[in-house]
């Protein structure tokens, strides 16, 4: 295989500095983008305003009537977004990462298959130990199927507020779209700010057992727009040719939010959605939820002005409900207005919006993209998604609901606990004493999921690090079913690494198994790698177990993940070598 080689570096603000370098199983030169080490901006502080009035401070704030104060956050080459890696699918990336910061860190490549690869997947303490501060990792990107918009972000603690960027995978050279050649594309970014350390955020959450803070404002691609009361400049701008198509590049990397996302007076054609083509869908809005990515096309067919484009979460229970904006703004000689356009973006709490968008999604399921649903299962599973509580550390009181107790989360009543040896190493050594096989394919206790009561002893969970074993190539049903615990039901984006799946139906209330599958849509469901299960309700995926590997299944909520809501599947190998894992790399950190 010939390799093209190129040097793409990145600087994480604090954190890391990557060498990238591209394989092309095409035999063809991908383009080259050179990301220039700035070492300086490693010391360099991010500027925010900090007022006594001002509640919804925020990136880009300016006041000359004020002091500011300066703040550090970890960036890529000090961009928050950051760099946008851009490869061809099939493609196969190396890269580096030097830790600079003060804390530890991983990377996770969201929505790459990685095939017989987890070592290069990301979570820490799932597939590896953390890279410590001035050590380093190198990561094996293997792309396969994916084709469109994925993205990369940190997986440890909660450093992804900031430590995030899209993966634009272009087609294989010699082919197309399977829709007309946009005339441009912009990544848009949607993300969190919060003026305080996040890191120290969580942490001071977890020990104190409630709510970790809300963001304090949301952001389009680093910035917050205007609509905040101490941010009047430093808004996100996209220059439009009227005529012209564009494609959107929607990634939502917010921190705790589903979001709605509008354009003014604009039309929106979504074509894709994390990584695979959908039918074309005409919609005036987005719903996305944390985790998911879509490919937006948008005709500049509106008068030559300017136009806001928004994003207001959609939130089950009211978490950070304030808006972003950024503007398109047209080229050409007229008078701008006074006030650009607004989109009427759905209310917060419009459960019917969002259930009306996600139905329609459907796969492309074309000749050159087809898809593979199985129609047999071999293994069921009905995981429960739940809020929990569980004792404080102490006799002491501590700041869950009844001050007795602690915030946690769980699947099927097991709240997941970080093992002190990662579980690939653990797996693939044979280590014991590491993590039990005995996940549970039902809860323990069957109940009425979505009521508004429950007895108190099924608010608490398992605390243990538990996983699914699944044999190579066995066909999977995870029926995922929200629960009501707390009065915390909530849309849950839940994603499994190392696998896109087929989301073949939603609903609400209380899965039923003689009636629901009649729903199941088996001709052409969207292949994804996040399902937004619904607010007291339920989602049904299917896939193949033919990745072997540990692979991560969580909840995108960043909050959720932190207090449990998560599990693993191990998929054994098969039984040749090009169905079994990888051998592992060179060098591993240690724990």
């Amino acid at each position: 295989m010939e390799s093209i080689r190129k040097n793409l570096k990145l600087e994480l603000m604090g954190i890391f500095l990557l060498n990238v370098f591209v394989f092309s199983v095409q035999h063809t030169t991908i383009p080259t983008y050179n990301w220039v080490s700035q070492k300086e901006a490693a010391s360099q502080n991010f500027e925010v305003e900090n007022w006594p009035d001002c509640t919804e401070c925020s990136p880009g704030c300016r006041a000359i009537s004020y002091p500011i104060f300066t703040k550090k956050i970890l960036t890529v080459n000090g961009l928050f977004p950051g760099p946008v890696l851009r490869v061809h699918k099939g493609d196969r990336v190396t890269v580096n990462v030097e830790n600079q910061g003060r804390y530890n860190v991983t990377v996770h490549w969201h929505g790459v298959k990685q095939p017989r690869n987890p070592w290069s997947d990301g979570p820490v303490y799932v597939t590896q130990c953390p890279i410590k501060p001035g050590a380093s990792f190198s990561y094996d990107l293997i792309f396969s199927s994916e084709e469109g918009t994925i993205w990369w972000h940190a997986h440890s603690d909660w450093s992804r507020a900031t430590v995030h960027g899209p993966i634009i995978v272009y087609p294989k050279n010699g082919t197309t779209y399977p829709f007309s050649q946009p005339d441009d594309e912009f990544p848009i970014v949607l993300a969190s700010w919060f003026k305080g350390d996040v890191m120290e955020i969580i942490e001071t959450a977890l020990a104190g057992g409630g709510e970790p803070n809300k963001s304090d404002a949301l952001t389009i691609n680093g910035q917050p727009g205007d609509q905040y009361n101490c941010s009047k400049q430093g808004m996100y701008k996209i220059m439009f040719d009227y005529g012209k198509t564009y494609l959107l590049r929607l990634i939502n990397s917010i921190m705790n939010e589903e979001m709605f996302f509008m354009v003014a007076q604009h039309n929106l054609t979504v074509v894709g959605a994390d990584g695979a083509y959908i039918k074309p869908l005409e919609t005036d809005f987005i719903f996305i939820a944390p985790g998911q990515t879509m490919d937006v096309l948008i005709k500049a067919d509106q008068s030559p002005s300017h136009y806001y484009m928004a994003a207001r979460a959609y939130a089950g229970v009211v978490y950070d409900n304030t808006t972003t904006t950024a503007i398109i703004q047209y080229n050409g000689n007229y008078t701008p207005p006074s006030t650009p356009a607004f989109p009427n973006l759905p209310d917060y709490n419009d459960t019917d919006a969002t259930t009306i968008f996600t139905r329609q999604l459907k796969a492309l399921a074309s000749k050159d993209h087809p898809i593979d649903v199985p129609k047999t299962v071999d293994v069921q599973m009905f995981v429960t998604i739940s809020v929990n509580t569980v004792p404080c550390d102490t006799n002491s009181s501590c700041n869950g609901p009844d001050g007795t107790s602690k915030l946690a989360a769980s699947l099927n009543n097991i709240s997941f606990v970080d093992p002190e040896v990662d579980l690939l190493q653990a797996y693939y050594r044979k280590l014991e004493g590491i993590y039990e096989t005995n996940f549970p394919n039902m809860p323990a206790t069957v109940f009425n999921y979505t009521a508004d009561e429950f007895p108190d002893e099924l608010l608490l969970p398992e605390r243990a690090t538990k996983v699914k074993v699944l044999k190579y190539n066995s066909t999977v049903e995870i029926v995922f079913q929200g629960t009501n615990l707390l009065n915390a039901s909530e849309n849950h984006p839940m994603h499994l690494h190392g696998y896109s799946f087929y989301l073949i139906a939603k609903g609400y209330g209380n899965f039923d198994n003689a009636t629901d599958p009649d729903l199941y849509n088996l001709a052409d469901p969207p292949e994804v790698n996040t399902v937004g299960v619904p607010k007291n309700g339920w989602a049904v995926i299917r896939f193949r177990a033919d990745n072997p590997g540990v692979w991560f299944m969580h909840c995108h909520l960043e909050r959720h993940a932190s207090w449990g809501m998560d599990t693993v599947l191990i998929v054994k190998n098969g039984k040749t070598e090009a169905t079994s894992m990888l051998p592992p790399p060179n060098y591993l950190n240690p724990c």
